[in-house]
Order: structure tokens, then sequence, then C-alpha cells
């Protein structure tokens, strides 16, 4: 099996999935990816991978084994002249941010797993319970507010979740209610502080870095996260990138 720890993004086959629509080329190279990944927006790849992440994170949570056929179909759609890299991208940020692999362990019908090992963020409460999916949902939300200058609007937030398909007014399969998950459970355990901006109607608040997120993760670590989604150095954001470097 460690022969087969990375993921075999580039390599899918056409046919086995039994749908035409969604099967990807054999004969697609890595020359033809990059010529197609030129004719496609950045911001709309990117918003792929983050998407395919998520829908890893949940279906890792429950333990189901994931088809190649269902990443296309629910994740790739239109998107399948990028498929590889889009794979690749997606299983570069779940090996180097969340510690997880993407493992074939059907070659004939390409069904693969997430392989675990510890997380960046080593928050006792989520691995103990090894809820990986909800550290990932951490992850990004500390990224997004340090990304943000340490303080992000409720409004933002919520919004940025939505772009991930988090959606924080439904319930949703594997976090069942985003906003109280978010509000009440991460507040709690100290990952999250959240306090009302004054003179602000209807009533606004804003969302800081907890004590306990402090302690068990660094702004370099969520600076480095960001690099990796954006495929960007992460000198390229100055501001966060000095304040990262003075506090690591």
């Amino acid at each position: 099996m460690s022969q087969r720890k990375r993921s075999k993004g580039a390599a899918f086959s056409q046919g086995d999935d039994g749908d035409d629509d969604f099967s990807v080329s054999q004969t697609q190279t890595h020359s033809q990816v990059q010529r197609n990944l030129q004719r496609r927006s950045r911001d709309e790849v990117n918003r792929k991978v983050s998407e395919l992440v998520q829908f890893l994170l949940v279906k890792d949570q429950k333990k189901i084994p994931i088809k190649r056929v269902d990443i296309l179909k629910k994740v790739i759609r239109e998107y399948k002249d990028v498929y590889s890299e889009i794979v690749n991208q997606a299983g570069r940020t779940l090996q180097q941010v969340f510690g997880l692999q993407l493992v074939e362990i059907d070659t004939k019908h390409h069904v693969y797993i997430l392989t675990s090992n510890l997380p960046r963020v080593e928050g006792e409460n989520l691995r103990r319970d090894n809820q990986t999916a909800k550290l990932g949902l951490l992850t990004i939300i500390l990224s997004f507010i340090f990304m943000k200058g340490n303080s992000a609007k409720d409004s933002a937030v919520w919004e940025f979740l939505r772009r991930l398909r988090v959606q924080p007014g439904e319930k949703h399969e594997v976090f069942g209610d985003v906003k109280k998950l978010v509000t009440e459970e991460f507040v709690r355990q100290k990952y999250l502080e959240i306090t009302p901006i004054p003179l602000t109607d209807p009533p606004e608040f804003s969302f800081q870095w907890g004590p306990r997120a402090a302690k068990e993760t660094s702004k370099k670590d969520m600076l480095k996260f960001v690099a990796k989604i954006q495929q960007k150095e992460p000198s390229f954001w100055t501001s966060q990138y000095n304040e990262a470097t003075a506090n690591p």
C-alpha cells in the first residue's frame, strides 16, 4: 500500500465507471492538461480544488470509500479536462495541510480512501474524536481570519464558507448546524473568540483567534496553508508574511 499513497489523479483512465459523460481520457498528456489550464480561470480552478478538498474530508468523516465517478459527477463536472491537475492539487493540500493521503484501494474500479496522519493543528479535543472534517473547517476559518488582518466580520466568514459549499443556514451532513459549531463549540473550546461590533444595526460581530488556537497552531503555519492552496510563496502577502515571521 505504501507504494500507492500518492494521488493517482494524472493516471485516471477512461472506462470502468460505466458513465461515459464523466470519463477521463487515458491519452490526456501533461502538456494537454497545461494547455487546458490556460483556458481556465485560475480562481475557478482554485475553487474546484477547495470544493474537492471539502468533498473528500466529508467522505472521510463518514469513512465512505471514494469513487472516481462520484468525484467527477459531484465536484469536477465541466472541468474534467483539467481533472488531473485539480485532483493533484487537492491531494497536495490534504497531505501537506491535513496530514491525509489519497490511496487507491481498487485499481479496476478506481476506489479511494483517505489515510490519516496527525493534522497540523494538534487540538486534543478534535484529535481525540478523530474529527478530521471539523479540524479542516477550523483550520480554514483560522487562516481566513489571519489573512483578513486577525479579525473578520461574521458576514465575511459566512460568505467565505458558502463559497466552500458549507451553508451556515442549513444542516450539513457532517457538521450538523454549522453556525452552532462555529459560534458555540469552537468558541467554547477557545479556538475562536466572537465579539460584538459597537454601533452596528443590525448587530454585527467580529471573529478572532481564541487562546487555544494561538497555543496549538501559528500564524506561520496558517500562511503556509494559504500559500499551498493558492500555489504562491508565503512572501507574496507582504504584511502577513512579516507578521508571521516576526511572531511564528
